[in-house]
């Protein structure tokens, strides 16, 4: 009998949290050809990993990781320890390799505890200068682990001498670095072998033998971790979550049991549990993260549920409650039209499989982690990283919110049998600026997590933003927009480059949630008002067609441009034009 073949669907459940490390690792190379067999619109990478140990496996097991949420990478590799020289002195092959991510895989095997701390802080920070003002890329570095040993047992980490003090102080200097730098992010692997355990963390054996920093055992969770980071920077974080009630939210049915006896609260152990995981997620929800329910139940005896004292989510925690019995699979896109996200972008948490595997079936990218017992509800979440943060902002912690203002939005437009009209009535006002350095890490973030109204696809780094801020030969605009219900924020930006008396638009974005609003309108006059102060009297516009992105697909059509060849179009600026939009106020800024 020949072999069982295995699809990228399977591959993909098996590179789930919770994953066998171990058949990874075996796998990895048949399991590489298939996902990259299994699709094309990939967004690629270039990964250069500086070592301090052996980083064969991490490379292998990563790639696969993040082959799985369509990012394609190309790897540049240290040689064994020289992760420092090869950052900090002149490097023709990574110059060549131009990385977009370098990833410092450093552990507690690279620290020298007979070094003074600063002295040995001051290399790493220089080391990170280096690599910025050389290759003007996302680094990524590993924090420290705990030693396997405490020589001054429990005052190892109280007193200066011990190296666990000198771990913990070397870490806070990492933090403080992290938090005051654009473009640089840590991989904790400080909690990661605290939550492996220390003992199974290191493996003497391997490390004596072949120069592994710790077991292989652990080398796929490490690689996970640092995937989740790439992930939430190609904008593949997840928005909202879609949660069943039922032995979900609470314990028992409440069709059958009734809201007096559903278990919720301090009473049992189980209610307690239950009210754990709502915490959980109401934390997220303050961290904007949208949370709905699809529920198979009579919607006013979900509503009974809900609205139990005990609960400590209520009816106003919800943007949407798809409490009938329709298919879940079916209400998860009505959820999904009625937020303006992509369906994938919504994570599905019910503990009955026959339900989940209903929704695999037929919406496959939704995520459905499995849930066994509420006890461990948290942990198969969280270990997860759905919603992996890189920078947390004002914006981010509105943007519940801001879907809760965009409903409100759909009931005013409902109103209306004339859309312009509608618009009229949103009274909406916008800024429309270059980009500003109080701004970039939300310019960043939209960039990133823009994958329908996006003509280009191209991902810039922090540093092509900081970068393009300040260059002449690029014009950048940052669109705000208000209206009566609230401030929606950044929602669009552009990027055109000037060659001579032509602009190339390299990047066009727009967030899902203002669509249909006139506000690529507003843009578009802003850039060709910014193009005729500057002498430019021709745009050129390219669209790159991805599974995503087709609803705009026409836009430079729509706008008046000429289709000149391929991917290609061609605008001619008249010295005065009308604008073309016509209900949104433009706020007028000083220079």
């Amino acid at each position: 009998m020949g072999k069982e073949m295995i699809t990228a669907e399977q591959i993909k459940e098996k590179l789930s949290v919770p994953f066998d490390g171990g058949e990874i690792l075996k796998s990895a190379k048949k399991w590489k050809r298939i996902l990259q067999e299994e699709q094309s619109d990939f967004i690629d990478k270039k990964v250069a990993i500086l070592g301090g140990s052996t980083t064969k496996h991490v490379r292998d097991t990563l790639e696969l990781f993040l082959l799985r949420e369509g990012v394609r990478c190309d790897f540049y590799e240290s040689e064994y320890n020289r992760f420092w020289e090869e950052g900090v002195f002149e490097n023709r092959a990574l110059e060549q390799f131009s990385p977009d991510i370098i990833y410092v895989f450093t552990s507690y095997r690279n620290l020298d505890f007979d070094e003074p701390l600063e002295r040995q802080y001051e290399r790493y920070e220089l080391l990170w200068e280096k690599l910025q003002q050389r290759y003007h890329c996302t680094i990524l570095q590993n924090n420290f682990e705990l030693p396997f040993y405490r020589l001054l047992g429990n005052q190892d980490a109280v007193l200066s001498k011990g190296d666990t003090y000198y771990v913990n102080q070397m870490n806070e200097k990492l933090y403080t670095y992290a938090r005051n730098s654009k473009n640089f992010y840590i991989v904790d692997l400080h909690y990661l072998a605290a939550e492996f355990g220390l003992s199974r963390w290191y493996d003497l054996n391997t490390w004596y033998l072949y120069k592994y920093a710790f077991s292989l055992e652990a080398v796929p969770l490490v690689a996970w971790n640092v995937s989740r980071i790439i992930k939430a920077m190609c904008g593949k974080n997840k928005k909202g979550f879609v949660l069943d009630l039922d032995n979900t939210l609470w314990g028992g049915v409440i069709g059958e049991d009734g809201p007096d006896h559903i278990e919720i609260g301090e009473g049992t152990p189980v209610g307690e549990a239950y009210l754990e995981f709502q915490r959980y997620l109401k934390r997220h929800e303050e961290l904007g993260i949208v949370l709905n329910i699809c529920s198979k139940n009579d919607l006013n005896i979900a509503l009974e549920g809900i609205q139990k004292e005990e609960n400590l989510l209520k009816q106003d925690d919800f943007f949407q409650i798809q409490s009938n019995w329709k298919r879940k699979d079916e209400n998860l896109k009505i959820i999904a039209d009625k937020l303006n996200v992509s369906v994938e972008s919504l994570v599905f948490l019910d503990d009955n499989p026959a339900e989940r595997e209903i929704v695999n079936q037929n919406i496959p990218n939704v995520e459905t982690p499995s849930l066994d017992s509420v006890e461990h509800y948290i942990q198969f979440v969280d270990q997860n990283h759905f919603f992996e943060v890189l920078s947390l902002s004002e914006e981010d912690q509105k943007r519940a919110d801001m879907y809760r203002e965009n409903k409100l939005r759909k009931q005013e437009e409902d109103k209306f049998q004339d859309y312009g009209s509608y618009l009229h009535s949103l009274q909406m006002t916008a800024r429309i600026h270059p980009f500003q350095e109080a701004e970039w890490d939300r310019i960043f973030q939209l960039i990133q997590k823009s994958n329908q109204f996006n003509l280009t696809t191209k991902r810039y780094t922090m540093s092509d933003i900081q970068e393009m801020s300040g260059n002449s030969d690029y014009l950048t605009l940052s669109g705000r927009l208000k209206d009566k219900f609230g401030d929606n924020g950044i929602v669009s930006l552009i990027v055109a480059q000037k060659e001579e008396n032509t602009a190339h638009i390299r990047l066009w974005v727009m967030s899902c949630r203002v669509l249909g609003r006139n506000m690529e309108l507003a843009m578009f006059d802003a850039l060709l008002a910014r193009c005729r102060q500057c002498g430019i009297n021709k745009l050129k516009g390219y669209y790159f067609p991805t599974n995503k992105n087709g609803m705009v697909r026409d836009l430079f059509q729509t706008l008046g441009f000429e289709h000149e060849t391929g991917d290609t179009w061609c605008y001619t600026i008249p010295d005065n034009g009308q604008e073309m939009n016509e209900h949104i106020v433009i706020e007028k800024e000083e220079a």
